[in-house]
């Protein structure tokens, strides 16, 4: 079975000069938004990913992953 799975992405961007954030998602050619604070960046990226039921994935200001969270798409626990 293969998912089509497209993670939502806060990742740095620096061609205005200076450092801005977007929201793209994962195989897209251009952001969703782009932001002047990673907060705002990372609420937009929440409301995408909530209503998509999707997973964003942070990254630092040197594009290093540095973590993600989940919405609505979680595996099924089990016991053990």
């Amino acid at each position: 079975m293969t998912v089509n799975k497209r993670d939502i992405h806060v990742v740095p961007n620096h061609s205005s000069g200076q450092l801005d954030w977007s929201v793209k998602r994962e195989g897209g050619q251009r952001p969703s938004g782009t932001y002047q604070n990673k907060t705002n960046a990372m609420e937009a990226a929440r409301k995408i990913a909530i209503n998509n039921r999707l997973e964003v994935v942070e990254h630092n200001r040197l594009g290093v992953i540095t973590g993600s969270n989940s919405y609505g798409n979680d595996p099924r626990k089990t016991k053990g």
